[in-house]
């Protein structure tokens, strides 16, 4: 039997544990990270004061008594009254005006996603240059402000006989926010997949019943981010009811309370009860709906 040894030049060498090159963690750096989120804590902390004191100040000062809001308008209350909120009730005709707001608001949600999801749909799914060129042709309108035309809008109406009418209100509305539900729908339905649609085909479905049928179902989530947004512009507006609504019946919460303001004095135990209850309805409505709410914003917002 022979025997095998290993020369000192074969010889393996032991392997020796290297030390990490993994950073470590530092005092430093675990004090800069404390620091860098002590410092955003404070920061949100001071957005959320800033959001929030306004609000406060407005409601204190709805309660306050016009005496106490003279002798110090941002000191201490020291008496409270609901009187503020009765008188503004009874001078802007809140029932009335509500119902009516409540009324504009609805049938121009209603024919905004309508109008806007039949307009969407041939123009996400038909490639050819008509329809790009349509599209971004609504996308121009988004930027288009109220302001630049108010003018012909209002010669517009006057010829067609709709000025104060709900019809010619809801009309202008649904011109304005109709770009904006192109943009929502047109970018959602291009991430559904066209399979649907042509098994739909293969079943015989027209493209009208394809629509109504399966796309329209997926279209929830958008649809409530698209009323969130709509329905806050249109019922906090101001300056489409004041210029085509002229009869006081027909006016609506922001009309009625913006006719609080005088030119030369503002009395703000008057004013801010008016606010307040202008925009109530549809801060109780955001309560009580805050999860669908909260739901189709964060399912319209990532792809289906």
């Amino acid at each position: 039997m022979t025997s095998h040894t290993l020369s000192p030049e074969t010889a393996t060498p032991p392997t020796t544990a290297r030390p990490s090159s993994a950073p470590s963690s530092t005092p430093s750096g675990n004090t800069m990270r404390r620091a860098l989120k002590s410092l955003g804590t404070v920061l949100l902390c001071l957005g959320v004061l800033v959001f929030v004191l306004p609000f406060v100040f407005t409601v204190l000062t709805s309660l306050r008594t016009a005496a106490d809001v003279a002798r110090s308008p941002l000191g201490i209350p020291h008496t409270f009254t609901l009187k503020n909120f009765s008188d503004a009730f009874s001078q802007i005709h809140y029932g009335r005006s509500a119902l009516n707001t409540l009324l504009i608001t609805g049938l121009s949600c209603l024919s905004i996603t309508v109008l806007g999801s039949l307009a969407s749909y041939p123009l996400a799914r038909i490639s050819q240059g008509w329809s790009t060129w349509v599209y971004r042709l609504f996308i121009v309108g988004t930027s288009v402000p109220v302001f630049v035309v108010v003018a012909p809008l209002y010669l517009l109406m006057r010829d067609l006989n709709l000025l104060d009418n709900y019809a010619g209100v809801v009309v202008v509305y649904t011109a304005m926010f109709l770009p904006v539900a192109v943009f929502f729908y047109t970018s959602f339905i291009r991430s559904i997949p066209t399979d649907l649609e042509e098994a739909a085909a293969l079943d015989g479905c027209g493209a009208l019943r394809t629509f109504f049928t399966i796309i329209l179902p997926l279209l929830r989530p958008i649809t409530s981010t698209l009323l969130t947004f709509v329905s806050l512009q249109v019922w906090n507006d101001l300056i489409v009811p004041l210029v085509f609504l002229q009869d006081p019946d027909k006016r609506t919460v922001m009309v009625n309370a913006y006719s609080f303001i005088d030119p030369h004095t503002v009395q703000p135990t008057t004013l801010f009860p008016a606010a307040l209850l202008g925009v109530l309805p549809l801060f109780l409505i955001f309560v009580f709906l805050q999860r669908h709410v909260v739901a189709g914003l964060s399912a319209g917002a990532v792809k289906s």
